[in-house]
């Protein structure tokens, strides 16, 4: 019943399944498998994006590729889940750069802007745009952000205030048969909750804030039942 019921799916399980993590490949999304079989070789071309990456990276300016910059580059996609990791700056691994950059400049202050209500005690933030998540309580940071995957194209985390209503540790996804560690329930089946697989990696989630594990047990330890949780913005490329 719940497979024809479009609305109901989307609020109940996709977001338990946004919670669930996906099997590899779709958690790396299309063509992953035959990126991670590429050659080992890095590429000799410099990608339309060298000047930024060589930037971004500390390495020297002049827009030409080295050895060097290549295999910087290319820790940089192995880390944050840009396939084909060859050491190629094209446009994902700039548009990826340029998120790592704008999280690395909330660290401190995530809430310059104002837009998570934080006079309300203890609550966690969710910044889809940025793709980070704190928690604040009142005016003081209790937990720096931390990088987060949120939903994907049709299956995007909802806005607004939410509340943590149920908590299960050891939670396992009863649609997709996938442990969900460290679940906090806010919306339906949205959830804050672990995964075995990289956060930065693409599409996202049917729903729910995908965390590192020690984050998502630091959340477990920081919020109760009925702490606020408040979203917004809009993740890229919904």
């Amino acid at each position: 019943m719940l497979r024809n019921n479009t609305a109901l799916w989307r609020r109940l399980g996709a977001s338990a399944g946004a919670a669930a993590v996906l099997a590899p490949l779709a958690v790396l999304g299309p063509g992953a498998a035959s990126a991670q079989a590429a050659p080992a070789r890095c590429t000799a071309t410099a990608g339309p994006y060298q000047k930024q990456a060589e930037a971004f990276l500390g390495r020297r300016v002049d827009g030409r590729q080295s050895v060097g910059d290549c295999e910087a580059i290319r820790t940089f996609q192995r880390q944050h889940a840009v396939y084909p990791a060859l050491g190629y700056a094209g446009p994902l691994t700039w548009s990826m750069m340029r998120l790592v950059t704008q999280q690395r400049a909330a660290l401190h202050h995530p809430n310059s802007d104002g837009r998570c209500p934080v006079n309300r005690g203890r609550i966690a933030c969710v910044d889809l745009t940025r793709q980070i998540s704190w928690v604040q309580d009142g005016r003081r940071l209790v937990r720096e952000p931390v990088p987060v995957r949120t939903g994907r194209d049709g299956y995007e985390t909802r806005t607004g205030p939410h509340r943590v209503y149920w908590r299960h540790k050891n939670h396992v996804s009863t649609l997709y048969d996938v442990p969900m560690p460290y679940s906090q329930f806010f919306d339906g089946g949205q959830a804050f909750h672990a995964i075995s697989g990289n956060v930065w990696s693409q599409p996202g989630s049917h729903g729910c804030v995908n965390m590192r594990p020690g984050d998502a047990a630091a959340y477990w330890r920081l919020l109760r039942t009925g702490d606020d949780v408040y979203v917004y913005g809009r993740k890229p490329g919904t």
